[in-house]
């Protein structure tokens, strides 16, 4: 095992102590501990611990894809391309993961009144959700777009490229446009955010552990797929070789 190799290993054992520690101490102490209410919100306040940090390690895995999308644009290198690609796959899970928190979070809050059978009830076209939707589609189309191109460099060229546009947009789509539009998302015009009033020391030492467990959580499966990706490159590559090669 080569000095990278060996350096990258001991990266990802890093991320996941962090993750394991911050997880086990966001879930515990989310569920667990005695916490003020937040105004509006009771008991389904403790969402606030794995809604957004699923949204977090989301935006960070779209960093990290959309950095090794720009280093295999300069530099050429196929590694770069799977960095990327395994960083998107990581990115859009929590993506779905963030909507789906946020789905539930939403049926409890604002539909609260509706019947479990009126659709609108779990999903209310609410600017800040539909257009996480329409976000998680376009970053979603970079797979598609993967899958329809067979030539090894064409397909890294042409999804570096849309991978940088894709991450580019998440950024309006997701924050600037509900913010202009308002709704009834927290964070959108007349809905302010979480005030400092609203959230208690103690919300937020736990929901700083929680979003620093969810994301070196979602770096360690980033990780663990690169790793286990360069293994079954290797094994395809030996198995493909003639018989008195190998």
């Amino acid at each position: 095992m080569g000095s990278p190799e060996v350096l990258f290993f001991c990266k990802m054992r890093t991320a996941a102590i962090i993750a394991t520690v911050g997880v086990t101490l966001g879930v515990g102490l989310g569920f667990w501990l005695p916490l003020p209410k937040i105004p509006g919100l009771g008991m389904t306040d403790r969402n606030l611990f794995f809604h957004v940090p699923m949204w977090f390690t989301m935006y960070v895995l779209m960093g990290i894809s959309l950095w090794w999308s720009g280093h295999y644009l300069v530099k050429g290198d196929l590694e770069s391309d799977r960095r990327a690609r395994e960083a998107a796959v990581v990115a859009v899970f929590f993506g779905l993961l963030g909507l789906l928190t946020g789905i539930l979070w939403s049926r409890v809050t604002w539909a609260e009144a509706l019947p479990d059978s009126d659709w609108q009830a779990w999903w209310g076209w609410d600017p800040k959700q539909t257009f996480a939707l329409i976000a998680l589609l376009v970053y979603g189309a970079y797979f598609f777009l993967r899958q329809g191109v067979r030539e090894v460099r064409l397909r890294a060229q042409l999804s570096a490229a849309y991978n940088v546009m894709a991450a580019i947009l998440v950024w309006p789509l997701t924050f600037l446009l509900p913010r202009y539009l308002g709704g009834l998302h927290p964070g959108s015009e007349g809905t302010p955010a979480f005030r400092g009033e609203d959230i208690s020391p103690l919300h937020r030492v736990v929901f700083y552990i929680s979003a620093i467990g969810f994301i070196a959580l979602g770096v360690w499966v980033w990780m663990l797929r690169v790793r286990l990706s360069r293994l079954e490159a290797r094994a395809t590559t030996a198995r493909d070789l003639p018989a008195e090669v190998a």
